[in-house]
């Protein structure tokens, strides 16, 4: 992945892109409405920081994760001067008004945003993201650090550690196991846990977003009887590797040099169906490579050699590796290297890393667009710099003209629509005294 700013050729440049507005462009204001509604958190009364203006900030939180809660505020309400009025733009509100509001919002708004808006983006013609009709897709989790308080410690848990008084790491985490669209970066499905919940726990619900237009990369950590028949399920292609102690026994040698076998049903595990899954193994070595295991083995779901040569499907199964690259651009360059999310309650945590996905995705889908745009030919996204596009959305986000300044003035009623126009016809009100603020540490 390119670690500096990539220069495209005339035509559509990504600053062009980037400046129509890093947030809106990907989550339009009827769609956080739409989210809203359907979790019951619309504004009900007027508030100098409404629902709708908190999903923004939520997001924006993660744009600028080494930046203090109040000047995030600032910076993001620099957006409302295209009322026309620049009184009509209050002083940001104190650390305590800011976490109230937030805790008002709660996790929920942000979650139902990530569900409706982030999927896929790669096109038939985005180079690097399809393989044989299939569009490569990859399986992986992480862990966050999160603030060290009780409440974070009991929703979490903390890792173990060889050293220490109590022998845990310095910090509780959460688990993330997302499914990456390999060629944009877009990690378009994701489900959050605490330390203790495994990756196996949670990819259940993450393969429910596979289809039969996907090719699923994994690793070893996730094969087996029952998490194969659930991803077999969806009639996604699937291309697996396997452990060194997996038994995969040899049905019939194929011409590739690959051989067919089956999984088999055991006692631990819990699908009612005991029917062997036939698939089809490829093993291969990698010489010359420095740290490379002895051999290799991939399980695939492809049983036909004429479709996906093993070969090709030993070469295709690296590209899961642009899934530590996706992690790398969230966690080292997003978040921050070192840098623990700042929330201090669990479901404030939550909010703070759908935040960090939908801030993710907007960069990565507007990324995919300027690769499109490129001139004389579509580059590949993965050519362009995600630190560049970080620097650029960060100078940019204040210019966005998008957010009205308060929310309804009587009880939302009426459908998500008409709420949103509602909005769109607000008017900024006569400019008050400042309150009081918090001191920000």
């Amino acid at each position: 992945m390119a670690r500096t700013a990539a220069g495209l050729a005339a035509g559509p440049r990504l600053t062009d892109h980037i400046s129509l507005g890093v947030l809106t462009a990907s989550f339009p204001l009827e769609t956080v409405l739409e989210a809203l509604w359907s979790t019951g958190r619309v504004s009900q009364r007027e508030r100098d920081l409404p629902a709708h203006v908190m999903v923004y900030y939520a997001i924006a939180l993660a744009l600028y994760a080494d930046v203090s809660t109040r000047e995030v505020l600032r910076c993001l309400l620099e957006g409302l001067r295209w009322l026309g009025d620049p009184a009509g733009v209050r002083e940001p509100a104190g650390r305590s008004a800011i976490s109230q509001a937030r805790a008002r919002l709660g996790a929920a708004p942000l979650e139902a945003l990530y569900r409706t808006v982030v999927r896929p983006v790669a096109v038939k013609g985005t180079p690097g993201a399809w393989y044989g009709g299939w569009r490569l897709m990859s399986l992986d989790g992480t862990t966050l650090d999160v603030a060290d308080t009780v409440a974070n410690a009991r929703a979490f848990g903390r890792p173990r550690s060889s050293r220490g008084e109590n022998r845990t790491g310095a910090f509780p985490q959460l688990r993330l196991l997302g499914l990456l669209e390999t060629g944009t970066h877009v990690i378009c499905g994701a489900h959050l846990g605490s330390y203790g919940t495994s990756e196996a726990t949670l990819a259940p619900a993450v393969m429910a977003q596979l289809t039969d237009e996907m090719l699923c990369l994994a690793d070893r950590g996730l094969l087996g009887f029952d998490l194969w028949h659930t991803a077999n399920a969806t009639g996604a292609a699937l291309l697996w590797r396997a452990s060194a102690a997996f038994t995969l026994p040899v049905r019939e040698r194929l011409r590739d040099g690959s051989y067919r076998s089956e999984l088999r049903w055991h006692a631990q595990c819990r699908t009612h169906d005991r029917t062997p899954i036939p698939v089809r193994v490829i093993k291969y070595t990698l010489p010359g490579v420095p740290g490379a295991d002895a051999a290799y083995r991939l399980v695939t779901n492809i049983l036909e050699p004429e479709r996906a040569p093993a070969r090709e499907l030993a070469a295709l199964y690296h590209e899961r590796w642009e899934m530590e690259n996706a992690f790398d651009e969230f966690k080292t360059h997003l978040k921050g290297a070192q840098r623990v999310l700042r929330s201090k309650t669990p479901d404030l945590v939550r909010q703070e890393a759908w935040g960090f996905l939908l801030a993710h995705f907007a960069l990565r889908a507007l990324m995919h667009e300027a690769a499109l745009g490129a001139l004389p030919r579509a580059r590949d996204p993965d050519t362009l710099s995600f630190t560049h596009a970080l620097r650029l959305s960060r100078r940019t986000l204040p210019q966005l003209a998008a957010l009205p300044p308060s929310g309804p003035s009587a009880p939302a009623s009426g459908s998500p629509a008409r709420v949103a126009r509602r909005n769109r016809q607000l008017q900024p009100r006569p400019r008050r005294a400042p309150r009081r603020e918090a001191e920000d540490g």
